[in-house]
């Protein structure tokens, strides 16, 4: 015969002030364990949409970022004129030479200098990145020291609003028009003409190229083939791929400190736990011998207690999941790992982290909860029923 949960539940309810202070404790864990994997989650949406699915990045053999990389206007060509890529309506082939590099930009407000990427382009990278939209002002001219900036970049950065200039390459440059990337990597980012920032910036190679697939199926080929030819020096990603592969030394960093901490803390969580469940114990020991002489076993009497102790984590738990999905209103930013350069992000709740979370939450409860419950359950029936 097993014990109604609605006695289990009453019986928190009963204690609400050492409730109330352990699901507090409990929730505190729970909210650094969700915010750890939604952080990771947002990390990991930002630098994935900024690719493309049927688009593919060229960067020179050995180098992991853009800026690492360098490609000569020759092997460009040679690349351009490959039959995998895409030709427009127009007839033009779909290829976006480009240059990376970082500049320090002082943030508005504090006046501290942050790295930021410049990327050198043209009209086609607009075309090749249909989820990067102006959303204020224009795009800028070729040929002219114009330049736009990211929505992140406009929001945080000083002298980046519409009009305003920056002085970087030895030159001024003037800000004409604010884009939103979708939420991608792309809004901490600032572009301008591929040709008029590789004169400023003195180079004579482009960092990467983006090209559009003909078929997506002739990747493999496209690929073997940049790889085996003896011009080339370059090797090709998938455009999601790529960036996926930014965010994987941040990721390790955030989710092997966040968990070290988040273990941590639990321990502390469960202890709480277990202390509350051993007064409830001692606090309840006639009550126990009433339920073992009406006729409930020992194992009745367990996982009541596990019940109650599992509950108590889950209220916590949901308390603490609340409290992280706020998390998802504000905007963050952080030094990506790779690249060195300061990069926007949101947090992001799923439901698969929010599973994990509750789950994360009930094992707390129940570890917390079950040598109280065995003590419990193990209480001699005539000496609890004298105790009362």
């Amino acid at each position: 015969m097993a014990i109604p949960l609605n006695y289990v539940a009453r019986n928190l309810w009963a204690r609400r002030l050492t409730t109330a202070l352990t699901a507090g404790g409990l929730a505190l864990v729970t909210f650094v364990f969700a915010t750890v994997l939604m952080m990771d989650e947002g990390l990991k949406r930002t630098l994935v949409t900024t690719g493309e699915l049927d688009n593919a990045v060229i960067i020179r053999k050995g180098a992991e970022t853009e800026i690492q990389s360098g490609i000569a206007r020759d092997q460009a060509g040679i690349i351009e004129m490959h039959p995998a890529v895409a030709i427009n309506a127009q007839g033009s082939r779909m290829v976006s030479k480009e240059t990376v590099v970082l500049i320090s930009l002082l943030r508005a407000g504090d006046d501290k200098p942050s790295n930021v990427v410049i990327r050198g382009t043209s009209g086609m990278g607009f075309t090749l990145r249909p989820q990067v939209k102006i959303k204020a002002g224009r795009l800028f001219q070729p040929g002219t020291s114009e330049i736009i900036v990211g929505s992140s970049i406009a929001a945080r950065f000083a002298n980046t609003g519409i009009g305003q200039h920056l002085k970087f390459a030895q030159r001024e440059w003037t800000v004409v028009g604010v884009f939103d990337g979708g939420g991608s990597g792309f809004d901490s980012e600032v572009w301008g003409d591929v040709e008029q920032l590789m004169q400023g910036f003195r180079r004579n190679v482009y960092s990467a190229m983006v090209v559009r697939l003909a078929d997506a199926n002739r990747f493999d080929k496209f690929r073997a083939d940049v790889g085996e030819d003896p011009r080339l020096t370059q090797e090709m990603k998938r455009e999601q791929t790529f960036y996926s592969d930014q965010s994987k030394a941040l990721s390790t960093f955030i989710n092997v400190l966040g968990l070290t901490l988040s273990v941590i803390f639990s321990i502390g969580a469960m202890i709480g736990a277990m202390i509350t469940m051993y007064a409830s114990v001692a606090s309840r020991v006639g009550e126990i011998g009433t339920l073992r002489a009406l006729g409930f076993r020992q194992g009745a009497v367990l996982w009541a207690f596990m019940a109650e102790a599992m509950l108590l984590g889950c209220v916590g738990g949901l308390i603490g999941l609340a409290l992280a999905s706020l998390m998802q209103l504000a905007s963050f930013s952080t030094i990506n790992f790779q690249t060195f350069a300061d990069l926007s992000f949101r947090f992001i709740l799923t439901p698969d982290i929010a599973v994990k979370t509750l789950l994360f939450a009930g094992t707390m409860g129940f570890i917390g909860g079950f040598l109280p419950a065995f003590r419990a359950a193990r209480l001699n029936i005539v000496d609890a029923l004298r105790a009362a």
